[in-house]
């Protein structure tokens, strides 16, 4: 690795050259592997053999893809794309598993024509240690780059790993196959091609299905979540964070915005001060550019100490309830507000009449202003 860093002068510090390095590396490996594979199921006649080195190959293709889309998504924003190109790491995932899916069908194709139109195997204990080395290989590749992929949070790295690891799997069949051909004289080549070309298939709809759903919106990363929440529930100022919404713009580029609960005293000077860098802090820690709404809150008056308590035994009995929170009593307007967090199987708009019928019964000619919140991440 230390030759690639050197001869690509890539930054072994940084995420694009960590990825670069390790991308240049798996291309470099499968096209050895693949020609390998290839030149010896053609003297043994082996459409597994051939199969797998061509498998191979497109795992080269894969890493080099992955090699284009880590470059274009290091590229800086600007007027068209303000928030930069990251998410191109996203598109090179599909484009992988979709010749991924091309090379399983085409591979299924041509075993169950052998099923048909069976050939003779020539296969030798010398073919059979050459796919044994280079399923070693492939395991130890594959291990590699998916913990190199977790490690600098490269989905598309990781997809690349798994689907080289996957393939030393597949090598341990078509292994098996070749012993059983030895020793038993049975050809169950084709057989064992189909079940290849399954798992191949169905790696490739796994990649395609979870990078789909990526970009469709999911859940940020937990742990993410949980330092933010950390960062900002620690700072001075801060009585607490809730409603937080993180928007991903690639693996390592994210906005989002996030509600705090600040003592109702505080002048807009002072709330600035921390804020503002608090703001600065997330940015250069966590790469996550925050916009901040505020909850004014009143923790020291009697009368808001009750109305804590009433709505904390409301929320006790509805089990869709996850928590509350921005309950505040104005008595210039003469409103109550409250946000309550529910999960997705709550009735929102039943759960709404419920909460403000309870609360005016306690709270007569209050104007009460619910806003019920789902949490996103």
């Amino acid at each position: 690795m230390a030759l690639i860093y050197k001869i690509f002068k890539l930054d072994k510090n940084s995420r694009e050259g960590v990825v670069s390095a390790t991308s240049i590396l798996n291309i470099v490996v499968n096209l050895l592997v693949a020609l390998m594979k290839v030149i010896v199921g053609f003297l043994a006649s082996s459409i597994a053999i051939v199969s797998e080195g061509v498998n191979n190959a497109t795992d080269a293709l894969s890493s080099t893809l992955t090699l284009i889309g880590t470059k274009l998504a290091g590229k800086a924003p600007d007027a068209k794309h303000p928030f930069g190109y990251g998410r191109i790491e996203y598109l090179t995932s599909i484009i992988i598993s979709v010749l991924i899916l091309i090379g399983g069908f085409e591979m299924l194709t041509s075993s169950i024509q052998l099923i048909f139109e069976p050939e003779e195997l020539n296969v030798s204990f010398v073919s059979l240690v050459v796919v044994l080395v280079s399923a070693v290989i492939k395991y130890v590749m594959g291990v590699y780059t998916m913990k190199t992929g977790k490690r600098v949070g490269s989905e598309t790295l990781e997809a690349v790993g798994v689907d080289c690891r996957n393939d030393s799997f597949v090598s341990s069949v078509t292994i098996l196959s070749s012993l059983v051909y030895l020793f038993g004289h049975i050809s169950i080549d084709a057989y064992a091609g189909v079940f290849t070309s399954c798992l191949i298939i169905k790696a490739g709809y796994e990649i395609l299905k979870d990078t789909v759903s990526e970009l469709l919106g999911q859940p940020a990363d937990e742990e993410l979540v949980k330092e933010l929440y950390k960062e900002i529930r620690g700072t001075d100022g801060v009585i607490n964070a809730v409603d937080m919404v993180l928007h991903n713009y690639g693996p390592d580029a994210y906005t989002g915005s996030c509600n705090v609960e600040l003592d109702h005293k505080k002048t807009v000077g002072d709330i600035y001060e921390f804020l503002r860098a608090l703001q600065i802090r997330i940015l250069e820690k966590y790469r996550v550019a925050m916009v901040f709404g505020i909850y004014a809150v009143d923790n020291d008056s009697t009368h808001s100490r009750k109305l804590r308590s009433e709505i904390a035994e409301f929320v006790k009995s509805k089990e869709h309830i996850k928590s509350y929170h921005a309950i505040y009593s104005d008595e210039k307007t003469n409103r109550i507000y409250c946000d309550l967090v529910v999960d997705y199987d709550a009735d929102r708009k039943k759960t709404c009449e419920e909460f403000t019928e309870y609360l005016s019964s306690l709270h007569p000619g209050k104007e009460i202003q619910v806003n019920i919140d789902t949490e996103f991440v």
